[in-house]
């Protein structure tokens, strides 16, 4: 397949073709992947450079396809996001996708299903740690797995914090206990490098999804929290271990090996659930290559459908 074939989707597209509850099930349907030996996940890797330049990895195969998220990133410079999207038959390359949009929304989506099937039936009151670029898709995502009242928001820029209340819809609180004090879930999704709450704060039965921190130095979960949880899931232990700072900076080696630790892929498959309407529940999130592919795949699909109608592209079949 030459080079020009393949197909170019901008962020706009991406936007467009992939609403949070499409991306939601395509997540969910990832982890049953894992869960059933369809899918496959490749952890990421880093290549750091002396400038402060890192190149990040991720790898996965969903259905027909697979392919790689790389990134750039640098401390004073931003973030850069590509996804390569190939045909898992012939290995011939399809799409070349910009993912800075792609990125938010399934690690939005990944909470979403977590919280869908750890947190309580009845969860109405969202508390929610950071504003930035993240936090929306997350609020987005539970907003659509559960019947959410109140939604509170707490991050150290007040003019950033009353912003993103506004934005949607939820109220700005002058403090992170405030925030976090009765709610039902928890998102934290902050860059911080100490924890931002507190084990007192969390009430019995919350869930709490926790994705802002994905390096071995960071945390956003005090240790005492992590030792109360009655369950953990995480969306890869090969990957948590390389780079979830809230479970290793809490934990010794050996605590890797308790049973309160499970992937998400074995609570969407039934294997593992809450046991306790009391339990506090976390998932904590670092992201997958296979979730990544997984909503690129359909993005590239509705872009070929959007082509066939318009007589420019062969259609392709439907999943």
């Amino acid at each position: 397949m030459p080079l020009n074939s393949v197909v170019e989707i901008r962020e706009a597209d991406v936007r467009r073709l992939l609403p949070m509850p499409d991306a939601v099930r395509l997540v969910r349907e990832s982890f049953a992947g894992l869960a059933d030996g369809s899918a496959f996940n490749q952890p990421r890797r880093r290549l750091i450079l002396p400038t402060g330049a890192i190149l990040h990895q991720l790898a996965g195969s969903f259905e027909k396809y697979f392919g790689v998220k790389i990134y750039s990133t640098h401390p004073r410079n931003g973030a850069w996001f590509l996804v390569h999207l190939y045909d898992a038959t012939t290995a011939q390359p399809l799409a070349l996708v910009e993912a800075n949009w792609l990125g938010q929304i399934r690690t939005g989506a990944a909470s979403g299903v977590a919280t869908d099937l750890l947190a309580k039936n009845d969860a109405a009151t969202l508390a929610v740690i950071g504003s930035g670029f993240q936090a929306r898709s997350q609020v987005e995502a539970v907003r659509i797995t559960r019947t959410i009242r109140e939604v509170r928001v707490w991050s150290r820029d007040r003019s950033r914090r009353e912003a993103f209340a506004r934005e949607m819809n939820a109220i700005a609180t002058p403090t992170a206990e405030e925030a976090v004090r009765g709610a039902d879930i928890i998102v934290t999704a902050t860059y911080a490098k100490d924890p931002v709450i507190e084990s007192s704060w969390v009430s019995p039965g919350a869930h709490i999804n926790a994705m802002g921190s994905n390096n071995a130095t960071r945390r956003e979960l005090p240790a005492d929290l992590i030792e109360r949880a009655g369950l953990i899931a995480v969306d890869s232990r090969e990957q948590a271990r390389l780079e979830s700072g809230d479970l290793a900076l809490a934990w010794s080696e050996t605590d890797w090996d308790t049973p309160r630790l499970c992937e998400l892929q074995e609570v969407v498959a039934g294997t593992r659930s809450r046991t306790s309407d009391d339990d506090v529940t976390i998932f904590k999130s670092n992201g997958l290559g296979v979730q990544d592919i997984a909503v690129a795949s359909w993005v590239y699909e509705e872009m070929m459908r959007e082509k066939a109608e318009t007589g420019s592209e062969q259609a392709i079949p439907a999943r």
